[in-house]
This record gives C-alpha cells, sequence and structure tokens, in this order.
C-alpha cells in the first residue's frame, strides 16, 4: 500500500510540477495523433460520402470488408505498416521506419475505416431524408454527398472527436513502427507499457491520468456539441412551426 500511494503522490508531483520528460511525451503523443486524425478523416470522410451515395457492382462486397477492417487488432496493421515500410519493402525508400511519419502512418490506417463507416452511415442517414429532392435537382452522386457531408458537419465533428480517441489510446501499432525510442518515438501509451515493465510506476500513472484527462476531455467536447445540435435543431423545428401556424 505504501508503495502505491507513494507513487501516485510522485505521479501527481510529476504532473504538478511540469517535468520536462513528461510533457514532451504528451505532446508527442498529441502531435502524431492530430496528424494521423486530419489524414484518415481526410481521406475517411471523402471514401465514406462516396460509398453512401454511389452505386456500383461490388458496393456490397466493399462494405463487408470496411466492416470487417474496424475489428483489425492494432498490431496487425503495426505489422503490415512495418512490411511496407522496412527496407525489403515498397515502401522503404522513404525511410519512414522507427520515425514519427510512420506512427501518423500507422494510426491513420487505424483510424480511417471507423470515420468512413460511421460517415457512411451518417451520409446514408441524411440521404434518405434528403436524397429524393437533391436527386430531382440532378445533383451527380459526388455533389450530393458534399452537401450532406456540409449539412451533417456537426456529426462529422463527433466522429472526428471519435477517430482523435482511437488513434491516442492506441499503442501496439506505433510501438511496432516506431520503435518506443526515447525522445523521438515514444508516446504516452508505448511509455505507459515500458514503464510499467521497467517498475518505474510514478511516471506510468502520471502518463496514465493525462491519458485519462484527454479522453474525458473529448467525451465531454463531443457530448457538447451533440447537446448544442440538439437544442439547434429543436429551435429550428419550433421555429419552422410557430411559421408555418402563423401561415
Amino acid at each position: 500500500m505504501n508503495t502505491l500511494s507513494e507513487s501516485v503522490t510522485t505521479a501527481f508531483a510529476l504532473i504538478a510540477s511540469a517535468d520536462s520528460v513528461l510533457l514532451s511525451i504528451v505532446w508527442r503523443s498529441l502531435a502524431v495523433s492530430a496528424c494521423a486524425c486530419v489524414l484518415a478523416c481526410g481521406v475517411g470522410m471523402a471514401a465514406g460520402a462516396w460509398l453512401a451515395t454511389a452505386h456500383f457492382r461490388g458496393r456490397g462486397m466493399v462494405l463487408v470488408l470496411l466492416n470487417t477492417s474496424l475489428a483489425l487488432p492494432s498490431v496487425v496493421v503495426g505489422l503490415v505498416v512495418y512490411l511496407l515500410l522496412s527496407h525489403s519493402g515498397p515502401l522503404g525508400f522513404l525511410g519512414w521506419l522507427f520515425s514519427f511519419k510512420a506512427m501518423v502512418l500507422a494510426q491513420a490506417v487505424l483510424v480511417c475505416p471507423v470515420v468512413t463507416a460511421l460517415v457512411r452511415q451518417t451520409i446514408a442517414d441524411a440521404e434518405r431524408h434528403h436524397g429524393e429532392q437533391l436527386r430531382s435537382l440532378r445533383a451527380r452522386s459526388w455533389l450530393r454527398g458534399l452537401l450532406l457531408l456540409w449539412d451533417e458537419r456537426f456529426t462529422l465533428l463527433t466522429i472526428v472527436i471519435a477517430g482523435f480517441g482511437r488513434a491516442i489510446s492506441e499503442v501496439g501499432a506505433v510501438m511496432i513502427v516506431g520503435g518506443n525510442i526515447e525522445g523521438y518515438t515514444r508516446v504516452m501509451t508505448t511509455a505507459i507499457a515500458l514503464e510499467t515493465s521497467k517498475g518505474d510506476l510514478p511516471l506510468a500513472l502520471a502518463l496514465g491520468m493525462l491519458l485519462l484527462c484527454v479522453v474525458l476531455l473529448l467525451n465531454l467536447l463531443a457530448a457538447v456539441v451533440r447537446r448544442w445540435r440538439e437544442r439547434r435543431d429543436a429551435g429550428l423545428s419550433g421555429l419552422f412551426g410557430a411559421a408555418g401556424a402563423s401561415a
């Protein structure tokens, strides 16, 4: 019990004193996850909107593969990215292995299917309500997708937050392709695993607390966005209802 209490006390002291090693790991984690989220959202939103509005042969199989990719273990993704970036791999000439870029790529590969699947479902639901009107205006599938993306922008913000949460809490892929190099590729999740195995519980606890705080803030932000949108939609419904009654 004394060891646990001392570890917790030391962990709080590390956070309160803004320990340089601690902050370096935290900022690196945020930077990697933010870059991966931007990359994954750029690809995933476009792909999700296209899958929701386009109709082509084999679409059902593509959706099955997309849903299957949601359950891919992060270590499998890390292994595939490692093989691609290794010296004998097709992307070995880039020299990205055990670097910041490799970790961003691995996290982006993990997050992209999540964003794509959620966006596809969101846009498909929106098209059921507005698709007929857009088709009557002879809007092409890509234009319908763009318009529906804009209409569902607040829901998409929640999806972005979910994608960032998926990225920052991942450990297997970034450990494989990043190498967990101190001061270079070590992020919160890999540092927690390493420090725990070494018995350095205060640093592991401090990083765990900060990681939980980041996840908590993300969920609070998602809840605020969701609540604000509900109030906005309720206000618009009331406005249109009042206008209809007065007419």
